[in-house]
């Protein structure tokens, strides 16, 4: 298998608690510029990976403040983009089950999984045979219209 990203990679741990979620957004805000993301995909990919991460804390551990989330950050090698693959040993769901709701139902909460599927290029799910969820996420950068037509 041929190696899709640029080394290296950013690996981070941090515990199950939401106030370290915005150093995490700063850091791939921050990785995603270096890599040729807008600002608009950028935000995409951050609000797809603060869903994820929220859903890890709120429904995985339960809001147990001690569990550990593992960050994975790697520069694309076909061009510019991010992948971010977050790891847990939270309680293990069935991807099929977690289904969001019917967005013609207008109300707070439920939109998260629709929200990672639609905002990036890439979005998996899946347990972990380790125990716990891995979810993985990428976002492509777009090739602007200039550079496009050379």
């Amino acid at each position: 298998m041929t190696e899709r990203f640029h080394d290296p990679a950013i690996h981070l741990q941090i515990l199950s608690r939401p106030e370290l979620l915005a150093p995490v957004r700063a850091l791939v805000n921050t990785m995603a510029m270096h890599e040729g993301l807008d600002d608009l995909a950028a935000c995409h990919l951050i609000l797809a990976m603060d869903e994820a991460l929220t859903n890890v804390i709120r429904h995985g551990y339960d809001g147990d403040p001690n569990g550990r989330i593992w960050i994975s950050v790697r520069a694309l090698l076909e061009g510019a983009g991010l992948q971010v693959v977050i790891e847990d040993r939270a309680r293990t769901v069935d991807p099929d089950a977690l289904q969001g709701r019917d967005l013609e139902d207008i109300r707070p909460g439920g939109l998260g999984m629709h929200l990672m599927r639609t905002l990036v290029d890439r979005f998996e799910h899946a347990p972990r045979t380790e125990g716990g969820m891995r979810v993985v996420l990428e976002k492509r950068a777009t090739p602007h219209p200039a550079a496009a037509a050379t």
